[in-house]
């Protein structure tokens, strides 16, 4: 059973900054490719970010490329979303999520079908 537990939201004022992070156990953290999800009040939820199993390639939505970074520390099995210059367009909850399959990527991680455990969430608000 994988267990992704997210952490570090909170409430911050327009143009700050957050660091989420996602503790995973439960399987081998480093072959499996990784993505951050938001879900605003009353909108669906959609892709934020996605990172490859190895490290090396990074996936963005438009709505967040230039202000948030992904990264993961397979010897932690943790994954990290670094929010800067927040805006109240960013408030959501913020899920982690990991690909179903092992060794793979592409952008078919922008989709939310290819993830199969999730995390429970961390709410984000941010403040003008």
């Amino acid at each position: 059973q994988v267990q992704l537990v997210e952490s570090g939201g909170g409430l911050v004022q327009a143009g700050g900054s957050l660091r989420l992070s996602c503790a995973a156990s439960g399987r081998t953290f480093s072959s499996h490719a990784m993505g951050w999800f938001r879900q605003a009040p009353g909108k669906e939820r959609e892709f934020v970010a996605a990172i490859s199993w190895s490290n090396s390639i990074t996936y963005y939505a438009d709505s967040v490329k230039g202000r948030f970074t992904i990264s993961r520390d397979n010897a932690k099995s943790t994954l990290y979303l670094q929010m800067n210059s927040l805006k109240p367009e960013d408030t959501a909850v913020y899920y982690c999520a990991t690909d179903s399959r092992a060794y793979a990527g592409g952008d078919s991680l922008r989709t939310q079908s290819q993830y199969n455990y999730w995390g429970q969430g961390t709410q984000v608000t941010v403040s003008s």
